[in-house]
């Protein structure tokens, strides 16, 4: 029997070719490479080599993640329910969206001579077009890769290719960035602040992401026939049915305690994410070379997180785990300044500074590998919760209100870390080694000791969920009486 009739028949495909599985990991590699490198650069290149207050760069970043924010579920039921024969419901966004994807982030790291207004105008009109394009293809491509097979362990091996591929798309683009575009010259000692740079990273990795989005998409195209379909009398999409589906979600005592928590994590996340150039540039003096190193303590973090997480949880409860990692998040990262203020750091130059920084790096990321994975595995749990609660499965809702609030606060994080820089009236064009020690110190304490206070309060919050190992035992055996036949 052909896998399309077996399709027909009711029966999931046994396996899925490897082809497929590595051309929907590109996809993957395709979203890192893009979002990951305008997450990291667009911020400095706007405030220090175009010259825009940092206060106006935040507030485009900030509109952007908004905008980025509201457009995930929308074009996730939207998706869902798109009716094409021929080529599906996920497939007509994957062909759709790389080229404003690719336009978009060429024109933001190339932009003409605007004047301040207009420069303003160009980055956030072009970064909300970025995020939303790409949004087009993110969300259905992963609701494309739940659809790939029925098989439960073989959609896992489909997953795993995803975030395999999205890693290393983020972690080879840092890489290859401060290896080439940033690489110091004589004339440009530090390459962050050199402007061509930007532009050739501009054209590189627009150009990577058209090509790979497009070959992710072709070549999963022939799966098309294997995939369901809306029913024809399948209602369209209704956004009060949609709100009272979210309303239902918060109303779980457990799920609103993760959200609380993560609410205050993705503030520290998303300033953190906004300060960390300027604290490597000028705080720390390193060089664009040596900030690449910073991967190799993130790639080793992973890894840990990856194969140790599961066994933690077999030794405390994932409430526990979950609270000690978001402790580990904000206080690891903040301790370099911390020890440096107390004299127990190395300085600028000397040997040794620049491994003590991936290695507390390191801890931060493995707490924070921890740390997804753990509320990852908590939200199914919720799952089952609300399914005894209220009859239905919600893993959708669940997983796309958290990317909500996700983003929505992370944009108020990088909005936060824009206005700093001008509170402390960091210099623009500033070059290392020359920026005032009272600003350096103040953006040090903000980055440092104030930005751990969320983080705390995100532990405190995380402690809320009470979903231990016997309450699952209990769910589950409810679950499985309501479930057994007569």
């Amino acid at each position: 029997m052909s896998e399309a009739s077996r399709h027909i028949a009711g029966e999931p495909p046994e396996s899925v070719p490897f082809k497929t599985k590595f051309a929907f990991g590109l996809g993957a590699t395709a979203e890192q490479v893009c979002l990951r490198s305008f997450g990291i650069f667009a911020l400095i290149y706007y405030n220090q080599v175009l010259d825009m207050p940092g206060s106006l760069a935040g507030i485009a970043l900030t509109l952007a993640l908004l905008v980025d924010a509201v457009s995930d579920p929308l074009v996730g039921s939207f998706s869902d329910r798109f009716k094409s024969k021929k080529w599906g419901r996920r497939h007509p966004f994957l062909f759709l969206a790389p080229v404003p994807v690719a336009v978009s982030y060429y024109l933001i790291f190339n932009p003409p001579d605007l004047g301040p207004s207009g420069l303003f105008v160009w980055f956030l009109a072009f970064s909300v077009c970025l995020r939303t394009s790409m949004t087009l293809f993110f969300v259905p491509h992963l609701a494309l890769g739940g659809e790939l097979s029925k098989n439960y362990t073989e959609r896992s091996k489909i997953m795993s290719y995803n975030n395999a591929f999205g890693y290393i798309g983020a972690a080879g683009v840092y890489w290859i960035a401060m290896s080439t575009f940033f690489a110091s010259t004589p004339d440009v000692p530090n390459g962050m602040l050199n402007e061509q740079g930007y532009k050739y990273m501009g054209m590189m990795c627009s150009a990577f992401t058209l090509i790979v989005l497009y070959v992710c998409a072709w070549n999963t195209r022939d799966r098309i026939p294997l995939l369901s379909q809306p029913e024809e009398s399948a209602p369209r999409f209704s956004f009060t049915e949609f709100v009272k589906d979210i309303k239902q979600a918060v109303t779980n005592r457990n799920y609103f305690f993760l959200l609380l928590g993560f609410f205050c994590l993705s503030v520290m996340l998303g300033a953190r994410e906004g300060f960390d150039n300027y604290m490597s540039l000028f705080y720390w003096e390193l060089k664009p070379e040596e900030m690449r190193f910073y991967v190799v303590g993130q790639v080793c973090a992973y890894l840990l997180g990856f194969t140790m997480t599961y066994r933690i949880h077999e030794l405390i409860d994932k409430r526990a785990t979950i609270v000690i990692s978001a402790a580990g998040l904000a206080i690891f990262p903040a301790a370099p300044f911390v020890f440096r203020i107390l004299g127990l750091f190395p300085e600028n130059g000397e040997e040794g500074l620049l491994f003590w920084i991936v290695v507390f790096k390191f801890l931060g990321s493995a707490s924070g590998a921890v740390l997804n994975i753990s509320v990852m595995s908590a939200l199914a749990d919720i799952a089952d919760e609300n399914e005894l609660k209220f009859g239905d499965r919600q893993e959708g809702i669940l997983y796309s209100a958290r990317t909500f609030f996700a983003k929505a606060d992370q944009a108020l994080g990088l909005f936060i870390a824009g206005v700093v820089i001008d509170i402390i009236q960091f210099p623009i064009d500033a070059k290392p080694g020359e920026v005032t020690d009272s600003t350096l110190h103040s953006l040090g304490f903000v980055d440092g000791p104030y930005m751990v206070i969320p983080g705390l309060i995100a532990a405190c919050f995380y402690a809320g969920y009470r979903i231990n190992r016997r309450r699952h035992r209990e769910i589950a055996f409810a679950l499985a009486e309501k479930r057994a036949p007569g």
